[in-house]
């Protein structure tokens, strides 16, 4: 029998994976579960990801980019005339209120580094990634700083089902900023 050329297969491999992950979490994962969603033969899900690590090193690396695209597409972040912290507080609203599911499922996979070593060089890509935009409005530090609260208040607002504030998160990065 001749092999079938499917392209696409590993990236629907890697977005089954974010589905089942969605929908029954981490304890849930398994080449078995991936290759039914996926709808591929569950060779084919060992074939391209050896191990469950593989395969959620590419889901995270797959989901962090909605955080990072939607600070990056921000036009207002660039331009030096903008209020930073409220562009910042704005983005994290955006965020927030999009797809509640994807939001939990991205922060599910960044905290499983905590337990997964293969993952943390993927979680500590994605703090990179936003430091480096947001560094191009203030130095380094600052953005780290400024990463490192967004993170906090947006893993509070899931974690407690408290609404997003907006004017609060405003002034606490306004706090962070210099001059602001």
């Amino acid at each position: 029998m001749a092999r079938r050329y499917d392209p696409e297969r590993r990236r629907r491999i890697i977005e089954a994976t974010i589905r089942v992950v969605g929908r029954s979490g981490i304890a849930g994962l398994s080449h078995r579960s991936v290759a039914a969603e996926a709808d591929v033969p569950l060779g084919s899900t060992t074939y391209h990801f050896k191990t469950l690590d593989e395969l959620l090193v590419a889901a995270l690396r797959q989901t962090n980019e909605g955080f990072a695209k939607a600070v990056a597409s921000h036009g207002g972040l660039e331009d030096p005339r903008t209020d930073l912290a409220t562009e910042l507080a704005g983005v994290l609203g955006e965020w927030l209120a999009g797809e509640r599911t994807g939001v939990e499922l991205e922060y599910e996979l960044y905290l499983a580094a905590l337990r997964r070593p293969a993952l943390r060089p993927v979680a500590a890509e994605w703090c990179e990634d936003v430091t480096e935009l947001l560094s191009h409005r203030t130095d380094p530090v600052t953005a780290r700083a400024l990463v490192a609260l967004m993170d906090g208040i947006c893993l509070q607002a899931l974690l407690t089902g408290t609404p997003y504030d907006e004017e609060y998160a405003r002034e606490m990065l306004g706090r962070i900023l210099p001059g602001e």
